[in-house]
């Protein structure tokens, strides 16, 4: 089953950007199809791949830069998103 996942990241942190880019960097290199802009990441693929990657990377950036708010909005199917990677 496809999936498609809207992201957006905000940390409890005066210096935000440079955690924010980590997290997105770590789910490019994951390999799934990403999309970024100005407010959120979007990822889509496989559901279990996908929820696999964002648990990984969310507990991640929990241990590395301690409290950050995720905001997830999780879609069944593909959306028709013009991606890069």
């Amino acid at each position: 089953m496809k999936t498609t996942v809207e992201i957006s990241n905000y940390p409890l942190s005066e210096e935000f950007e440079p955690k924010i880019l980590d997290f997105i960097e770590r789910c490019q290199a994951s390999g799934l199809m990403t999309k970024v802009n100005a407010t959120s990441t979007h990822l889509q693929g496989d559901y279990d791949r996908v929820m696999d990657v964002l648990k990984d990377e969310i507990k991640h950036s929990f241990e590395k830069y301690g409290k950050m708010i995720f905001v997830v909005k999780i879609l069944k199917g593909e959306l028709d998103l013009e991606f890069t990677m």
